[in-house]
């Protein structure tokens, strides 16, 4: 099973058992390369993860065969989100060049070795319901929202992942930045946003940085 357009995107999110097969973590994520996957690691800092694990790729089943290759190599997954990557509909007009790097990410960034996941949905409450919302008012806010954004030009690499219908938000969020500061600032200045402020939902912060796998194992 093949995505006909964009990428499927699979985050991991583990810790290691009492016994690690090193080889065969090196082995998986090889074998997912070769079948033209992009894995991105990372060292997440705190309780909720070790090892993070970013994996993109048309190749649905590779995708599964990454994930099975870990945990029989000693890892326990303990949280995961999967997404594909999507042009919004706010953001009719781009350039093409734009486009495609919305569809076709190439992962990670240089120079921006702070690592973030997180995921988020808009609210439907009956005081703030984002989809009642007339079309020209949500397009408005994502563009208060992308402009404040902005302002963090060439200190952040921001990817947008759909998930609604394959997990339990809308979407997932992936943040890369110089320094773990300005991923703090980012996302603090984005929630005074009206968009943000009054109908974003969010889940589970996932925050460290990037590393060889070599390296977290």
């Amino acid at each position: 099973m093949r995505m006909e357009t964009g990428v499927c995107v699979l985050h991991l999110f583990c810790h290691p058992k009492k016994s690690v097969d090193r080889d065969a973590i090196y082995a998986a994520i090889e074998e997912a390369k070769a079948a033209d996957c992009q894995v991105v690691t990372a060292a997440i800092l705190g309780h909720k993860g070790d090892l993070g694990v970013m994996a993109l790729g048309q190749d649905v089943p590779a995708l599964r065969r990454l994930q099975t290759g870990l945990q029989n190599a000693g890892l326990n997954v303990s949280d995961s989100y999967l997404s594909i990557t999507e042009v919004s509909e706010y953001a009719p007009g781009l350039p093409e060049h734009m486009l495609q790097d919305r569809l076709y990410p190439q992962l990670p960034p240089e120079g921006k070795p702070a690592f973030c996941f997180y995921p988020m949905s808009k609210r439907r409450d009956a005081h703030a319901n984002w989809y009642m919302t007339p079309f020209e008012e949500r397009k408005e806010m994502m563009y208060e929202h992308g402009a404040s954004g902005r302002k963090f030009a060439g200190k952040i690499t921001q990817l947008v992942t759909g998930s609604t219908g394959l997990d339990d938000f809308e979407w997932g969020v992936t943040l890369f930045g110089v320094n773990l500061e300005v991923i703090k600032d980012v996302v603090y200045t984005l929630r005074y946003d009206k968009g943000s402020a009054l109908y974003g939902d969010f889940g589970a912060f996932y925050v460290g940085y990037l590393a060889n796998v070599e390296d977290v194992v």
